[in-house]
């Protein structure tokens, strides 16, 4: 498992809203273009300091692709990066103030403390 990566990939998309929205209309185009052109930057350098070791495992990819925040954070994603994320993906659909908040937190409401670890 690589919660760097996916960590990676979450404030990847989040700081750029031309990706956020690429992410929302193709997630698994998204998802692989990303892994092959911007997960083994190392640290974001330029190309000659890529690395080819950096991959995310099936399950990730799988959790990324499906907009799965749910599984993404049982994989030990931040959560703060996927619930911005995910805000600036899916809030608009929503009519009423924080609905889609309130849905995330449902969602998640099988969980108790301690929460699962985000340490990298």
């Amino acid at each position: 498992m690589s919660k760097y990566l996916i960590n990676k990939f979450l404030y990847t998309i989040d700081r750029d809203p031309e990706l956020v929205e690429r992410y929302r209309a193709d997630p698994a185009g998204t998802v692989s273009w990303w892994e092959a052109e911007v997960a083994g930057r190392i640290l974001n350098c330029p190309d000659p300091e890529r690395s080819t070791w950096p991959e995310l495992t099936d399950a990730e990819r799988q959790a990324l692709r499906a907009h799965d925040y749910v599984a993404l954070l049982e994989l030990g994603a931040h959560n703060f990066l996927v619930l911005t994320l995910f805000i600036a993906l899916f809030e608009r659909d929503y009519t009423e103030p924080l609905a889609f908040q309130r849905e995330f937190a449902a969602r998640l409401s099988h969980w108790t403390l301690p929460y699962p670890d985000i340490a990298t």
